[in-house]
């Protein structure tokens, strides 16, 4: 029954063309938005009434190296990972092995958040839904910039020194630890590591030969695309895998890589669950269970762009997806978005339609305007602005948000002195992420991270203020140094924030609260 829907699915790939009007339509706006945005890049696919009507590949793994991009090549999905994830649980379910409301210290006596009454009262239905009152992207230090040298349980260990912003279950803020928690429940509840699981519950049974999770040969496995980030007007290979794709920390939260062909088989089985996927003429997933990962639980806000571009009504989170309407139609979506890969993957399940973008490249805004006009040809064709309209929209956005949050201007930054750093320099602690060192070299001061060694920087001063210039480009959002009035006998303390405020959430600077522990060697 799997390699009968395996081998179905790969004919209907293999004879996608673009024949149709709507091929051509399709073919014009991801040609429109390789052109407008110079992608490296791109994997796009569509399933419409259980088949694949639609498959689009260009672009190189590597800009330059002439290795093509097809529909088998491997890309990160990065958050459209959590969807599996919480899929892996919502089978565990189906199998009797866990409760959705069942407490999280059941499977993990040693779970700890930092309030003592959350810790009891965390359910594993909350681990996936974005309310636990922690800050967006708390703890993502300890994930990226990668690779680094913290652990799954070093993750799991610092929850409980990151303090909340919210109460508990009160409102959305987006994370990434907890789904490396829920991957832990689903190894404690399932009898099996998480990779494991994924590998048997998910890939085999619903014949993505292609996805990876876990550890991996790079030239083994092949075809795999390399990031990209825009440097200097140019596409720039970043972040380039090694010969061994390691198994990081936060595999369970967004380190899944895949396929078009993966991307749209997992499409199709949502689509068409008493027909697609099926184990022993039954649906992989129950309708239940279904039912359970769409439900919206937790309100999302509702942006006005949503209401504008969309005349949506409402923006909810269920279990690893997320929740509205689109001109009167449900959809159900994620993206993921991952040091130069951009993914998308779009459910419009009343019109039994779906759809996967995957890009190798600094992709935001084009993902962006791919997927509204992709979707708006299928809800509202008539009034399609297309790509060009819809990036001239959300560049005129853009623009009023820059000149209502502006970024301090930072050009006359100089390298921060000894005498600048007079009382401060040392070795100093956050509970969570380690030990940094703030300690004079080559003439200047140097910011070195004990545990993610990607964050290396020279301190700078611009005006009287303190900031890190990092040395490399993965560790991308720069961040100020703070150093509060102490008294008395207290340790010196520093604190960092984010240069611009509106940067990556998950450079969670915010979060930290270091002590001085003792002087520079």
């Amino acid at each position: 029954m799997r390699i009968a829907f395996a081998a179905g699915l790969a004919a209907l790939l293999m004879h996608a063309g673009s024949t149709s009007a709507s091929d051509a339509v399709f073919d014009r706006h991801v040609d429109e938005a390789i052109a407008r945005y110079d992608l490296p890049g791109i994997a796009v696919g569509v399933v419409q009434d259980g088949k694949v009507v639609y498959t689009h590949a260009a672009g190189e793994l590597v800009t330059g190296s002439g290795r093509k991009i097809d529909s088998d090549t491997l890309f990160k999905i990065a958050s459209n990972s959590k969807a599996m994830t919480a899929a892996l649980l919502a089978r565990l379910v189906d199998q009797g092995k866990l409760k959705w409301d069942d407490p999280v210290v059941k499977y993990l006596p040693d779970f700890r958040m930092h309030d003592p009454w959350v810790t009891r009262e965390m359910q594993v239905r909350d681990l996936l839904i974005h309310n636990s009152g922690l800050g967006a992207g708390a703890g993502d230090l300890m994930l990226w910039p990668d690779p680094n040298l913290f652990t799954r349980a070093d993750v799991m260990h610092g929850l409980r020194y990151l303090k909340p912003v919210y109460s508990f279950r009160s409102r959305y803020a987006y994370d990434n630890t907890l789904y490396i928690v829920a991957g832990e429940v689903a190894a404690a509840a399932g009898g099996a590591t998480y990779e494991e699981l994924v590998r048997r519950e998910l890939f085999e049974p619903l014949g993505m030969r292609r996805c990876q999770v876990g550890e991996f040969k790079r030239d083994a496995v092949g075809n795999v695309a390399q990031p990209h980030a825009r440097r200097e007007g140019r596409n720039v290979p970043t972040r380039v895998d090694g010969d061994t794709i390691p198994n990081v920390p936060m595999m369970a939260a967004g380190g899944i890589r895949c396929s078009l062909d993966d991307m749209l088989t997992w499409t199709t089985m949502w689509l068409q669950p008493d027909k697609a996927g099926l184990m022993d003429g039954k649906p992989w997933l129950s309708q239940q269970q279904r039912e359970e990962v769409w439900k919206p639980h937790t309100i999302m806000p509702l942006s006005k762009r949503m209401r504008e571009w969309d005349h949506s009504h409402y923006s909810a989170y269920g279990y690893g997806w997320r929740l509205t309407d689109v001109d009167g139609t449900w959809k159900v979506s994620h993206t993921g978005t991952l040091g130069g890969m951009y993914s998308a993957l779009t459910l419009l399940p009343e019109k039994n339609v779906g759809f996967v973008i995957m890009i190798n490249g600094d992709a935001d805004d084009a993902r962006t305007v791919l997927t509204q006009a992709l979707v708006k040809h299928f809800t509202a064709p008539q009034s399609n602005p297309g790509v060009a309209g819809y990036a001239a929209m959300l560049e005129a956005g853009q623009r009023q948000a820059a000149v209502a949050r502006p970024v301090a201007d930072t050009s006359d930054r100089v390298p921060a002195t000894a005498a600048d750093l007079a009382g401060k320099a040392g070795v100093y602690r956050d509970p969570w992420f380690g030990e940094v060192s703030l300690c004079a070299q080559d003439n200047g001061v140097a910011f070195a991270a004990a545990k993610s060694p990607k964050m290396s920087g020279k301190v700078m001063r611009s005006g009287k203020r303190l900031l890190v210039q990092w040395h490399g480009p993965d560790a991308e959002i720069e961040p100020w140094l703070e150093f509060p009035a102490v008294s008395g006998n207290a340790s010196v303390a520093m604190r960092m924030a984010k240069i611009d405020p509106d940067g990556d959430f998950s450079s969670d600077y915010e979060d930290l609260a270091f002590e001085r522990i003792r002087d520079c060697p």
